[in-house]
């Protein structure tokens, strides 16, 4: 089970408990722990994916922040004391994961907020983004993530799009299947996502099959084979030219590095 969701507000997300197996952040899909905790930019697309819901107890838990950019108000944030937060949520476009000790207070701190009146929680929003702001214990999600300005009658066809890609990506995928998702030719499709995007619907389906086998890669021991099939691949050479072409190395060359760090 999966929820592709893409929305104006920004939102800060806690994974309380894990029941879920990948999270896709922009075009980034990574694996997470109990203790996740990212800021999402406005309309960026997002989703946990959860294939183990069979009961209550291995259902996943999270706190779900969600706020607009003018929450208080359409000038307070361009004042220079505003200058931290502001930049963080630009910055959020990409997706911005928390770690270490700042991940810890502000997990705390989203705890407490459940409990508190709605003014205490207007103040604690504000403090949790400038204590975010402030930290070093910040990265980027997905540096190369683009911006997204969607209509309402868009935002649903996307959804419906990116949640079938999520699905089926290391599978098979299938243009005419997203194009009747879309209520369209496949033709006006094309067109239609390419002016939505900035990319060919190809293109995402590649981005998040190479993504995927970069997580496996650096993930786990298995071998770059067996990596391909399990990313959608049809064959090895096609992998990697589709890996280089997207990352600027080969396969190999992407886990030595990462093994070096």
């Amino acid at each position: 089970m999966h929820l592709i969701i893409f929305h104006p507000e920004f939102e800060l997300t806690l994974i309380v408990k894990k029941a879920m197996e990948k999270r896709f952040v922009g075009n980034q899909v990574n694996d997470f722990q109990a203790g996740d905790l990212v800021l999402l930019g406005s309309d960026l697309p997002h989703c946990w994916q959860n294939n183990h819901f069979s009961n209550d107890e291995e259902a996943a838990q999270s706190i779900v922040i969600q706020f607009k950019e003018d929450f208080i108000g359409e000038k307070f944030f361009q004042s220079p004391e505003a200058k931290p937060i502001r930049d963080l949520l630009q910055n959020a476009k990409c997706g911005i994961q928390i770690t270490g000790k700042t991940r810890d207070r502000i997990a705390k701190e989203i705890q407490f907020l459940l409990h508190a009146s709605p003014f205490q929680r207007l103040l604690g929003l504000l403090d949790l983004l400038n204590t975010i702001a402030n930290s070093n214990d910040i990265q980027l999600i997905d540096k190369q993530q683009g911006v997204y300005n969607l209509s309402q009658i868009d935002l649903k066809r996307i959804n419906k799009v990116y949640a079938y890609v999520i699905s089926h990506y290391t599978q098979e995928v299938h243009l005419d299947e997203a194009a009747h998702l879309a209520n369209m030719t496949e033709t006006a499709f094309c067109r239609y996502f390419k002016k939505v995007t900035k990319k060919t619907f190809l293109d995402l389906v590649t981005e998040f099959r190479v993504k995927h086998a970069c997580n496996l890669l650096t993930s786990t021991e298995k071998p770059v084979s067996e990596i391909c099939f399990e990313s959608g691949f049809g064959n090895i050479s096609h992998f990697n030219k589709q890996f280089k072409g997207l990352m600027n190395m080969s396969p190999l060359n992407y886990r030595k590095i990462f093994a070096s760090l």
